[in-house]
Formats: C-alpha cells, structure tokens, sequence
C-alpha cells in the first residue's frame, strides 16, 4: 500500500472512537407536573406549536431529579416540589423527530406562578383538568407517556 494511505489507517481508531461517543442517544426528562388542585401542566412549544410535557435533555454532571426541577423551572416558573413515581422509560428511535433520545418520564408535585424563562423554547404555560388536555395535539410521544400515567403503568418502551 503506498505511503500515502498511512495516515488515513492512523485515523481509523479516531473514527471509530467519534463514532461511539456521537452516535448515541441523548438522555432526557419530561415531567408530569400536578398543581395543588390536581391540574396537569403543559407548555405550548415554539418549535411545532404543539402542546407538550416540560423536560428536556439532562446536562453533564447532572442527574435526572436535578434536570426534571431545572427543565421545570425554565420551561413554567414552577418549582418541583416532589417528585412522585416514575411512569416509564420512552427510547424508541424515532419517539422525537429531532434525534435519537431516551426519556425518563416523571410524575412531580409542582407550585408556583408560571412564568417561561426559556422563550426560544416555550410559547406558553397552561394547566389543564385531565379531562381537558389537548391529547390530539401533544408533541413527541406525550400522549402515550400521559395515557401510561393515567393507567398507573410504569413502562419501558
């Protein structure tokens, strides 16, 4: 083989290494907020217009507690108060359109005036009686993580 290809096989391990640590999924927190009255929290968001559970994806040095209240705080102005079970672990490929992630859903008591920190991300704040969430209009897999909730499932899916 010509000396010209050496440095391309010294680059093989690089790749193969930028490959493992890139091509994983994203680890992430939704957040089943419940008021003192019982109402279910939602975010309107600002990329598709949908309505959606707060939550997003968990930073380094960061656990999934500390990023459900963090992602709650930003996305509402609420304030985690406690967190209650865990409904279930969501990673299927496609679950959200924008890269593969894994979600652990969370069902948190939450108080406070909503207030949007994060007006790239939220359009609005509204909480809602079970019986009147716009299921039809939920972004990711929010639907399914709320019917999960409401049926008392803990899931892997």
């Amino acid at each position: 083989m010509p000396s010209t290809f050496r440095p391309l096989r010294r680059l093989r391990p690089l790749r193969t290494l930028l490959g493992l640590l890139l091509r994983r999924p994203l680890v992430g927190t939704s957040v089943i907020p419940l008021l003192p009255d019982g109402r279910i929290v939602l975010i309107r968001r600002r990329d598709n217009g949908q309505w959606g559970l707060p939550g997003g994806l968990v930073d380094w040095d960061e656990d999934i507690a500390t990023a459900a209240k963090r992602e709650l705080a930003e996305e509402t102005g609420l304030t985690l108060t406690s967190i209650g079970r865990l409904v279930g672990i969501y990673s299927k490929p496609h679950r959200d359109p924008r890269f593969h992630s894994v979600c652990v859903a969370l069902e948190a008591q939450a108080e406070g005036i909503f207030q949007i920190f994060d007006p790239d991300e939220v359009l609005e704040v509204r909480a809602f009686e079970a019986k009147d969430l716009p299921f039809a209009d939920l972004a990711h897999d929010h639907t399914q993580q709320l019917q999960d909730y409401f049926s008392g499932k803990t899931v892997l899916a």
